[in-house]
């Protein structure tokens, strides 16, 4: 067989004028508040029907830059009535690697107001993975296919490994079972290193886990990003984390999973030096820009787009005038 080769380029930033194909909307608030993602969520909300699942990062225990539980429970006490928070257990051992453990870290961390659904507590499932250069199938917790649609609640922020995470890594490591799907994204079968896999290559196998979620709702899934609290640490560090240096931005929600995190990623680069350069050296250091370039490969959606603002009679703006008034971050 030969061998496959992973894609090039992931430290390498692709500015707007140098994209080409179509363009999607994706809808921008500065209201950074419950009221904000209730808002901005309708903008959204149009094909999420039946049983809906809500796909969050709930945090290690006691992590200090997930998205605020009070605006989570307004939104499902308002607009998701009847909705169910899921999860998958992690691949590392902590506050979450086993079912047990991941109950105790939702009662510390305050999800205890609504169902949280640990997908893999029960088994797992494949999903065709079509196109795909790595996988035929991936593997994701078997409560999946309970539900009828998928809303993907997403912080932004960097990651450790990816660079920066955003809807596809929310669904690509998060829907992943935590033995069997994770294991597939981030360890070479036989090593010794269970997080061998890096760079392009392992932004290629984590995004193709986030195409088959994606394919596997179709029109039925929608994804919006906050933009606070963004440490180049991921919430799965917990205390941990690295001290949060770059501005708060707003949130973002978008039908096109591409588009959002290239709008966030667009929203970073369109900084001062000053406030981007801790996020953009952890992007490009990790490759993680692979992530954009392999969604638009796979036909994922489309990396550029509309952005509209909605706290101004939904006026077109740019990524310059949406971060032009944002101030160095400090403790809420």
């Amino acid at each position: 067989m030969a061998k496959i080769i992973p894609g090039k380029d992931g430290d390498h930033y692709v500015p707007y004028d140098q994209r080409t194909g179509q363009e999607s909307i994706v809808y921008f608030t500065r209201d950074l508040s419950a009221a904000g993602l209730r808002r901005i969520y309708e903008r959204v909300s149009a094909n999420l029907v039946g049983k809906i699942a809500i796909k969050l990062h709930t945090g290690e225990p006691h992590g200090p830059n997930i998205i605020p539980r009070p605006w989570v429970e307004n939104l499902m006490d308002t607009e998701l009535k009847g909705a169910t928070i899921i999860e998958t257990n992690t691949y590392y051992e902590g506050g979450r690697y086993t079912t047990a453990q991941h109950r105790e870290t939702l009662k510390i961390n305050g999800w205890n107001f609504c169902p949280v659904d640990i997908i893999d507590s029960e088994g797992t499932a494949f999903l065709p993975v079509v196109g795909g250069k790595w996988f035929t199938q991936m593997s994701v917790g078997k409560g999946l296919l309970d539900y009828d649609s998928l809303f993907v609640l997403t912080h932004f922020k960097g990651h450790t490994n990816g660079g920066f995470g955003g809807s596809n890594k929310n669904i690509g490591i998060g829907c992943a079972d935590g033995r069997i799907g994770k294991a597939m994204i981030h360890t070479t079968p036989g090593s010794s290193d269970m997080w061998d896999i890096v760079k392009e290559e392992f932004m290629e196998r984590m995004t193709e886990s986030a195409k088959s979620v994606v394919d596997h709702f179709g029109k039925n899934i929608s994804f919006v990003n906050v933009m606070r609290n963004m440490s180049v640490s991921c919430d799965c560090e917990g205390t941990a984390a690295a001290p949060v240096v770059t501005p708060n931005v707003g949130i973002l929600a978008s039908l096109d999973i591409l588009a959002l995190d290239q709008a966030c990623v667009d929203l970073v680069y369109a900084m001062k030096e000053e406030d981007r350069h801790a996020l953009v050296e952890r992007m490009e250091s990790r490759h993680g820009l692979r992530q954009l370039t392999y969604m638009k490969e796979l036909g994922m959606g489309n990396d550029r787009y509309h952005l509209i603002d909605i706290d101004n009679g939904d006026k077109e703006i740019t990524c310059k005038e949406a971060v032009a008034h944002v101030v160095p971050f400090k403790e809420e």
